[in-house]
């Protein structure tokens, strides 16, 4: 299989020819349109290896991330990321490509810090290894980590060494009734404070916060924060992670109303362009370092919001704005980014346009 993959990447370099590099097609939607044949990872599955004393896996990039959950749940172990699924087959690389987390990334780290290495095939065909299969691995420069979060525009990822963790031995969530302003302050007043927290979300009212640890640490914080206890806790988290919730599920009701999500410094206060937003048309997560929004406000209003806020803004999903999709590079960026196109991907065949329209 590993062999057809990079014959078809050779054809399509020597004939100019563009690819859509697909996994379990969960996260199609991510990014602007791509064009091309499609050419799936769906046939690279498998484990390659497992160390579980050793806190690390191994698995081919179209292996779906159900069975790799389940694989680490047998020994009480996880992605501490919480990669979403989107209610999709979606599979590691994908997961990879999209560098997409979950509740728990503010407080165990992003996609991109528990990789560990990665075999993959560039734009000309050419089979490449960086980073290998341990935690003390990495000299100079990681090259491997460049792969998370570049939608396949690098290269077409084949495997995938990551560090995974134990589950925690206890979790509680606990709700309270705040107002957005309320809520943003408590949820920074905490993060200052020695608690368990794993994960924050505040919508239409209500903010949830999960506390994850040592049954002790865990029965301390909650008698110390107050709350209350959240039934079919797992259940929640799961659908805010894959976006199952009536919120995200919502359809437009004009073509220009989208799903917008602004990174903005935590303790920013209630952003103005939410002001304008029905009360049921925002959702944070994040400790208040992520607003979605629900908006047909203009792009360039909304980057300045998340820009004013120490922050950018992503379309996520809706008809792209006329710049794209992700908030528009800098020249020096914009730079570094065609130099990094040249380099792994020299004619652009790959993904093409998906993560800007430069290439």
């Amino acid at each position: 299989m590993l062999d057809t993959l990079i014959e078809r990447i050779r054809a399509a370099y020597e004939n100019h020819s563009s690819l859509i590099i697909q996994g379990g097609g969960s996260k199609t939607f991510y990014g602007s349109a791509d064009e091309g044949e499609v050419l799936s990872a769906r046939m690279l599955t498998g484990v390659v290896d497992y160390q579980p004393k050793e806190l690390v896996l191994t698995a081919r990039a179209g292996t779906p991330l159900m069975a790799i959950e389940t694989l680490l749940a047998e020994q009480n172990q996880m992605l501490a990321f919480e990669p979403p699924h989107f209610a999709g087959p979606a599979t590691l690389g994908g997961c990879i490509a999209a560098g997409l987390s979950g509740p728990r990334r503010p407080y165990v780290g992003a996609v991109r810090d528990f990789v560990l290495g990665v075999r993959m095939i560039d734009g000309t065909g050419q089979p490449l290894r960086f980073g290998g299969q341990v935690i003390k691995n990495v000299a100079g420069y990681d090259v491997s980590r460049l792969m998370v979060g570049a939608l396949g525009t690098l290269g077409f990822l084949t495997e995938v060494s990551l560090k995974v963790l134990p589950k925690p031995v206890t979790e509680v969530s606990l709700q309270f009734e705040l107002d957005e302003a309320a809520a943003i302050l408590k949820m920074n007043q905490w993060a200052g404070q020695p608690l368990p927290l794993s994960a924050t979300s505040w919508h239409a009212g209500l903010l949830t916060v999960r506390l994850s640890g040592a049954a002790s640490a865990v029965q301390a914080a909650q008698a110390r924060i107050g709350g209350e206890t959240l039934k079919d806790a797992s259940a929640f988290w799961q659908r805010l992670r894959d976006q199952t919730t009536p919120f995200f599920n919502k359809r437009p009701s004009t073509s220009n109303q989208r799903l917008w999500r602004l990174a903005v410094n935590p303790a920013t206060p209630p952003l103005a362009v939410s002001n304008r937003l029905a009360g049921d048309a925002q959702w944070i997560e994040w400790g208040g370092a992520v607003r979605w929004l629900i908006s047909d406000q203009p792009a360039a209003t909304l980057r300045e919001a998340a820009k004013t806020a120490g922050g950018h803004a992503t379309l996520f999903r809706g008809d792209a704005p006329v710049d794209g999709v992700f908030t528009p590079l800098t020249p020096a960026l914009l730079m570094l980014h065609r130099n990094l196109k040249q380099r792994f991907d020299p004619k652009g065949i790959l993904n093409h346009g998906r993560l800007y329209p430069e290439f």
